[in-house]
């Protein structure tokens, strides 16, 4: 890990950030998949304790949530009977939260589909509110049990409730209000269904067909974290720049952040971590 310069480890982070696997990453910067996996380790963890910190007392006025599919090691179906059932092999679940004003992703959370990480995602995201906020969720139903422990009647919650047909065609999309005073203009999860895709693009690790999938949950966490850190500080986001100026992040937007990051201001977390 120390071999490689500043300058040597901001392009690995680059080439990570814009959607290559590890092998492709290799083959980019001729630097050895061991070195590439420890540099992630050690940026993905830096990343994750930054946005922990900094992400806080936040006065976003609508948010998000959505779950996203990914797998490790070995996909859902193949699983042995031993293996059923255990977190980090097989089907994994990423949480995420979006400000629909900002874009910003507050939180998200790694973890499986059930009640008690739906819990753990929301009491997350609670911890970095600092007001009452209009929230919207598909519809999955630990959500309403999970917001309402969490949150109590301190919010406007709505949920987009879908239903499809044999040929997986959506037939019907229903908006139900579940408590509060959401406005039933803006109950959509079109903006975190959006970030999924973003996600699903910028790291091959969520590719549905691909031979890049995470072999180890730490590392899916790893490069989690260093892709929302890439997302809210450093690229600019198109509908956030309305005057084509220099570009604003959605960090910049949330009053988070001054300005857009560099990468290797990213790569120099660690020595802070």
């Amino acid at each position: 890990m120390n071999v490689l310069s500043l300058e040597e480890k901001t392009k690995v982070i680059q080439c990570l950030v814009e959607g290559n696997s590890i092998r492709g990453t290799v083959r980019i910067t001729g630097t050895a998949k061991g070195t590439i996996l420890r540099l992630l380790e050690d940026v993905g963890k830096a990343c994750a304790k930054y946005q922990d910190e900094h992400l806080r007392n936040l006065s976003c006025k609508r948010i998000e949530c959505d779950e996203i599919w990914s797998f490790c090691g070995i996909k859902e179906k193949n699983l042995s009977l031993r293996d059923q059932g255990k977190f980090g092999i097989g089907s994994v679940w990423t949480w995420t939260a979006i400000d629909s004003d900002t874009r910003l992703v507050p939180c998200w959370f790694v973890g499986q589909r059930t009640l008690p990480h739906a819990k753990a995602f929301i009491t997350n995201l609670k911890s970095r509110l600092t007001n009452r906020v209009e929230l919207i969720t598909d519809g999955l139903s630990h959500y309403a049990i999970a917001i309402e422990s969490i949150f109590g009647g301190e919010i406007d919650y709505a949920m987009i409730v879908k239903k499809f047909g044999e040929r997986e065609d959506m037939l019907l999309l229903e908006k139900q209000v579940i408590q509060g005073n959401p406005d039933p203009t803006r109950i959509s999860t079109s903006y975190v269904e959006r970030q999924n895709l973003t996600m699903r693009t910028q790291m091959k690790r969520f590719t549905r067909k691909t031979n890049a999938f995470s072999k180890k949950i730490e590392n899916l966490q790893y490069a989690i974290a260093l892709h929302f850190m890439y997302y809210n500080f450093c690229r600019p986001h198109t509908t956030l720049n309305k005057e084509k100026n220099l570009g604003v992040t959605p960090a910049m937007a949330a009053g988070v952040a001054k300005r857009p990051w560099k990468i290797e201001e990213i790569v120099r977390l660690i020595a802070s971590h």
